[in-house]
């Protein structure tokens, strides 16, 4: 039976400012993050134009897009949004879609990297919100995505166009960091994580004809005394500073829409701590819904399609 419906899973975020409090209880349940780092996370999401994180709009704009490609290709799938950590949650979307009549569901992580923190749990996440569904249709899930030609295509233009934004006398030398969301170095032991944003990292300077880049990792969370994975983006920054470059181009390439953690850790701290070291930050876009992106996500889901045909 051949799948009837797309689903794209995505992590979710608050719409307005009261929600932000309650996101984030969901997002931090069982894990051991101190309540100061808590508020603070809420006023970085409290800064947002609207009190409200765009995750939401942009995964829409992902998911439209999406399914206006696949329906040029001659393939009309009608393509939903579930987010993990609020509304639509997963087990409201897959009720509409059981309402609606779908039965087999393409399952489609939008999670750049795999660890346990991503992929894992999307993964059984869905499993949970299944089983508390009646009717629930069945989800089976694309393959990983990272190293896709389209989906590195539409990093790489991003970058491209950051590097656009350097005076041409600095531009050749700007150096170009490549960010992921930290995670835990136990965590990071048992994935290919780290393997990944490298894979991807190496990729798209080869696109934008550089040689030289740097990995850094941003918006660390959990206990203090843990281990997480560094370089931190902040302390790259007073590096790159420290060694007289005054322009830095950095691509958050574990990310896939401008949400929060982008907006704040990277358009607000990080431009702070480079501005007080002396360097220009030019930040580029996540991929969100360009054009080689969403070609890529079909790809994927034909691809898909006729290995399971």
């Amino acid at each position: 039976m051949p799948y009837d419906a797309v689903l794209l899973i995505a992590f979710g975020g608050p719409t307005r400012p009261e929600e932000i409090r309650p996101f984030l209880e969901i997002v931090t349940r069982g894990r051991r993050i101190p309540p100061a780092r808590l508020e603070e996370v809420a006023h970085h999401y409290e800064r947002m134009p609207g009190g409200r994180s765009p995750l939401n709009e942009l995964t829409r704009a992902q998911a439209s897009r999406l399914e206006a490609a696949l329906a040029r290709d001659g393939r009309t799938l009608p393509v939903f949004v579930g987010m993990r950590n609020w509304h639509p949650f997963l087990h409201e979307t897959l009720a509409e879609m059981a309402a609606r009549g779908h039965h087999r569901v393409l399952g489609l992580i939008l999670s750049v990297l795999r660890c346990e923190a991503s992929w894992d749990r999307y993964r059984d996440d869905v499993a949970a919100a299944r089983a508390r569904t009646p009717g629930a249709p069945e989800v089976e899930f694309t393959d990983p995505w990272f190293a896709h030609a389209g989906h590195l295509d539409a990093v790489a233009a991003r970058a491209r166009d950051a590097l656009a934004g350097v005076p041409a006398a600095h531009r050749a030398r700007a150096p170009l960091v490549f960010t992921a969301h930290s995670i835990p170095v136990a965590m990071a032991d048992e994935a290919p994580y780290v393997s990944e944003l490298t894979a991807v990292a190496h990729a798209v300077a080869g696109r934008v004809g550089r040689t030289q880049y740097s990995i850094a990792y941003q918006s660390r969370s959990g206990a203090p005394g843990d281990r997480w994975l560094e370089p931190d983006i902040n302390d790259v920054l007073r590096t790159l500073a420290e060694e007289k470059h005054g322009h830095a181009v950095v691509v958050p390439a574990g990310f896939v829409c401008d949400h929060v953690e982008v907006l704040y850790d990277l358009d607000v701290e990080a431009r702070a701590t480079a501005a007080a070291a002396g360097l220009t930050l030019h930040r580029a876009a996540a991929v969100n819904d360009h054009p080689d992106f969403i070609a890529a996500l079909a790809d994927v889901v034909r691809r898909t399609e006729r290995a399971a045909a």
